[in-house]
């Protein structure tokens, strides 16, 4: 996800969003554990998008 994408949602959409990479982060650690996880990239991915996320939502509360 970009974050310009992230930029021109509001703070309720962002929230939205984080919730669903934090159950995603989630499925692919039990599928790691499981070991039926074959692309180990994506875990990376979801919490380099979580930071992006957190980031946005932390620059929308300093603006306020």
């Amino acid at each position: 996800m970009k974050t310009t994408e992230l930029r021109a949602k509001s703070d309720a959409d962002l929230q939205k969003e984080l919730l669903d990479l934090r159950k995603a982060q989630f499925g692919l650690r039990m599928q790691m554990a499981t070991q039926q996880l074959t692309n180990t990239s994506q875990v990376g991915k979801v919490r380099k998008d979580i930071a992006r996320v957190k980031t946005i939502q932390r620059e929308k509360a300093a603006a306020k």
